[in-house]
């Protein structure tokens, strides 16, 4: 059982306050009757005055509250597992995540833009599966491949610089990965990677790795990040203009590698793009992926839950009319059944 509306049952808290109110103002009441004599005496002066049925009407009425407090909640039963079908393709997201990706030239720097980029993917997702590997000197899967994009952003907000020790630009790695994350179930060719970084200190043959992937039908696109001209490597942690220095004590400076980039994108059959403070490029890759071969997917997911509200607002009505037949005063009728166990007699 869940609750749509969960934030709503917290109205409950107001019962109890107005329960506590109830029997502050009987007390009131009671020490201002004592002002004009003894209270035994006043009781029979008003023998038709019933100390139970407010008690009990008070009651009734509370409890319809919290039946419709909790039926604006609309709890929710009965959960099934259903199976949907997407038409989509596989991506795979390669993020560089080294040092380099530190650096400002792109605002506020090249590895945050770039995750923000990728966030505001996952929103534009529909039925298309998407994953996320994470290199510097070697690579590691931060996000199997997956219809799941709040667990996208969530593994998303955690990538740092810090993720990987050993450093360096290990793209041909990062593809051979990629490549084995993919389902090769059949002949059509619906897997894309997207590759993000500035493609400096590169490790391995990224060409070779990128014309292998195409010949299992995968495309390979990238996005150089950052600029030509070159910026400092800011040091984490450091307050203030510290860059990172080389043996001789000079500042380092990191500049794009387009070059690098635009080789891999060729032998991969996809597209490069310069990224820029206004746009980072994924647009642009998308507009191309949308073009490619769908596969239908079968996802099994929980789903179907059924609102049960209609039961709580009808006991709800059942209370308040019960409520409204029960009289404060006492009455002949009430006292020969003597359901309350009032046995004064009434004139």
């Amino acid at each position: 059982m869940q609750f749509a509306n969960p934030y709503y049952l917290y109205l409950l808290l107001v019962i109890p306050v107005f329960v506590l109110l109830y029997f502050l103002l009987n007390r009131w009441k009671r020490k201002t009757y004592e002002k004009f004599g003894d209270t035994s005496v006043i009781t029979q002066l008003m023998p038709e005055v019933s100390e139970i049925k407010p008690v009990i009407k008070l009651t009734l009425r509370m409890i319809a509250v919290a039946l419709l407090v909790i039926a604006i909640a609309r709890p929710q039963t009965g959960a099934k597992l259903a199976k949907a079908k997407h038409k989509g393709v596989e991506l795979m997201i390669l993020l560089d995540v080294s040092n380099s990706m530190l650096a400002q030239d792109i605002k506020p720097n090249r590895l945050d833009r770039a995750k923000l980029a990728i966030q505001k993917l996952m929103d534009q997702l529909d039925n298309d599966k998407i994953g996320i590997i994470v290199f510097a000197g070697k690579p590691y899967v931060q996000l199997p491949i997956t219809f799941d994009y709040a667990a996208g952003k969530l593994f998303l907000s955690t990538i740092s610089t810090d993720m990987i020790p050993t450093q360096g630009t290990a793209i041909g790695a990062a593809i051979d990965m990629a490549m084995n994350s993919f389902s090769f179930t059949d002949k059509t060719k619906n897997k894309a990677i997207i590759i993000i970084s500035d493609g400096e200190n590169h490790e391995d043959d990224a060409v070779a790795s990128a014309k292998a992937a195409v010949d299992k039908g995968v495309y390979v696109h990238t996005i150089g990040i950052g600029s030509t001209e070159g910026s400092p490597i800011p040091i984490k942690g450091k307050s203030g203009n510290s860059f990172k220095q080389d043996n001789e004590g000079k500042t380092v400076v990191t500049k794009l590698n387009e070059t690098m980039l635009q080789e891999i994108s060729t032998a991969g059959k996809g597209i490069y793009v310069h990224a820029s403070n206004a746009d980072v490029g994924l647009t642009k890759i998308m507009d191309e992926i949308d073009k490619m071969e769908k596969k239908e997917f079968d996802e099994k997911i929980y789903s179907d839950y059924e609102d049960q509200y209609q039961y709580f607002i009808a006991f709800a009505l059942f209370f308040m009319l019960w409520e409204l037949f029960i009289f404060e005063r006492k009455s002949k009728w009430y006292y020969k059944l003597n359901i309350f166990g009032e046995n004064k007699k009434v004139n």
